[in-house]
C-alpha cells in the first residue's frame, strides 16, 4: 500500500483512464498555478449536490491558471451506479469541463488517503498538497447566499502565498466504497 499524503507533501502521481477515452497523469491535468484533485462518485447525494457548483468553481479556477480533475474510486461491481459507463453519463449530465477519471484498482484513492465523496485536495504549482477539505459549506441542500467558496478561496491563497489556509474544514460525504 502507498503512503498517505499530508499537507506539505508532494501529491502522488497517477495514470488513469478518463471518461473521454484518454488516459491522464497528474502532470496532464496540472495548471500553471496549481491543481485540484477531487474524489467523487455518481450516486452519493453529497457528490451529486455539489456537482454543478464544483463545475462552476472549476471553470472559475481554470481562468486563474489552475487545473482540475475528478476521480471515481468506488467499487463499481458492488455499486453499479458508479460504473465507468455511468461516470460518462454523470460527467455529461453535469457538463464537466475537466477530466473524470476511473480509479478501478483504488490505488489512487489509497495514495491520497481519500475517505469520502467529495474529498478535495488543493496542490501548489509544484504539486505539493496544501489544502484538504470541502468545496463549500453546502452539503445536500442549496448553498446559502453569500457563503464562502472555501476551495476557491484556498486555491487563491495557495497561488498567492504557496500555503493553504490555516483553518480547513474536512469534507463530508459518503465513504468511499472499498473493494473487499
Amino acid at each position: 500500500m502507498l503512503n498517505s499524503p499530508a499537507l506539505g507533501v508532494k501529491a502522488p502521481d497517477f495514470e488513469l483512464p478518463g471518461t473521454d477515452g484518454k488516459s491522464y497523469r497528474l502532470s496532464d491535468v496540472a495548471g500553471n498555478n496549481g491543481t485540484v484533485v477531487v474524489f467523487i462518485c455518481n450516486h452519493c447525494p453529497y457528490a451529486k449536490a455539489v456537482a454543478d457548483r464544483m463545475v462552476e468553481d472549476a471553470s472559475r479556477l481554470a481562468k486563474e491558471g489552475l487545473g482540475f480533475v475528478a476521480v471515481c474510486s468506488n467499487d463499481a461491481e458492488n455499486y453499479p451506479a458508479d460504473s465507468f459507463d455511468n461516470m460518462k453519463r454523470f460527467a455529461e449530465a453535469h457538463s464537466f469541463s475537466f477530466p473524470y477519471l476511473h480509479d478501478e484498482g483504488q490505488d489512487v484513492a489509497r495514495a491520497y488517503d481519500a475517505v469520502c465523496t467529495p474529498d478535495f485536495f488543493g496542490l501548489t504549482a509544484k504539486g505539493v498538497i496544501e489544502y484538504r477539505g470541502r468545496l463549500d459549506e453546502g452539503r445536500t441542500e442549496p448553498l446559502r447566499p453569500g457563503a464562502a467558496r472555501e476551495l476557491v478561496d484556498a486555491m487563491r491563497m495557495i497561488v498567492a502565498t504557496g500555503k493553504g489556509p490555516e483553518k480547513q474544514v474536512a469534507s463530508v460525504g459518503c465513504g468511499i466504497k472499498w473493494k473487499v
